[in-house]
């Protein structure tokens, strides 16, 4: 059984995710509703829910703020907020989950799963991460949060050599000859990277521009990377490549 928190102000959504909760996911038991962060403050100190659904648009005190109120995390958290392009593109470079509302039931039981899998709650530099990127959402920020299945690692965008894809998870392979896993897709990964001299050459591989080695010219072409790794450029996505390497040059 997961314990869990709702913080809304919308009391229509808050009964909408209680009732998809209850229907399916139902090892989720929820102890509390609250209509506002200051209530929030003291629900979660009082019952110390394993996982916290926040509603990131709230008056008076935002779900970013509410967080700030408590010296460390330890629950897990799950956003919930309206499109707002600057505030997902933030919370993805942190490797926090969200859901969109209207919440779909899918996405809610695979958020609720992640949350049981993991065995450590947000780090304190990725709430960093979220609102360095949130003050400054042009502003590159030197490193990204990838969530794992133990947890999150951070690591500086630039030690990463190129991303392959493997369904809904995604193979990183970095300057230090680690291969790290991540829990997110290679669409996902192209999200967090586009501010990055990164390049998506093909349906399952992204590359670090400045650790090609070499370009081989063919149908599509392939690349030779720092690390030896050769990769497939695909017909479709080899004008871009060849945009971006001519302007590094």
């Amino acid at each position: 059984m997961i314990t869990a928190t709702i913080v809304d102000d919308e009391p229509d959504c808050c009964e909408s995710l209680v009732m998809l909760l209850e229907r399916y996911c139902p090892e989720v038991k929820v102890l509390d509703i609250c209509y506002s962060a200051e209530t929030a403050i003291a629900s979660v100190k009082e019952h110390a829910p394993q996982l916290l659904f926040l509603d990131i648009e709230m008056p008076f005190m935002n779900g970013f703020e509410l967080l700030g109120e408590f010296g460390a995390i330890d629950f897990e958290l799950v956003f919930t907020t309206s499109y707002d392009q600057y505030a997902i593109k933030a919370i993805r470079y942190s490797a926090l989950d969200y859901l969109l509302k209207p919440v779909d039931k899918e996405e809610l039981q695979k958020a609720v799963q992640k949350a049981a899998q993991r065995s450590q709650h947000p780090l304190p530099q990725q709430l960093d991460l979220l609102l360095q990127k949130l003050r400054q959402p042009a502003v590159p920020v030197t490193k990204i949060a990838i969530p794992t299945m133990e947890g999150f690692q951070l690591l500086a965008a630039d030690s990463v050599i190129s991303c392959e894809s493997d369904g809904n998870y995604t193979f990183i392979f970095l300057k230090d000859k680690r291969k790290l896993v991540a829990s997110r897709s290679l669409k996902e990964m192209e999200e967090v990277l586009e501010d990055y001299p990164f390049v998506r050459v093909h349906n399952s591989h992204i590359v670090n521009i400045n650790e090609i080695e070499r370009y081989i010219k063919g149908e599509g072409g392939y690349l030779i990377m720092s690390d030896g790794l050769t990769i497939n450029v695909s017909r479709s996505r080899r004008e871009l490549l060849l945009q971006k390497l001519l302007r590094r040059s």
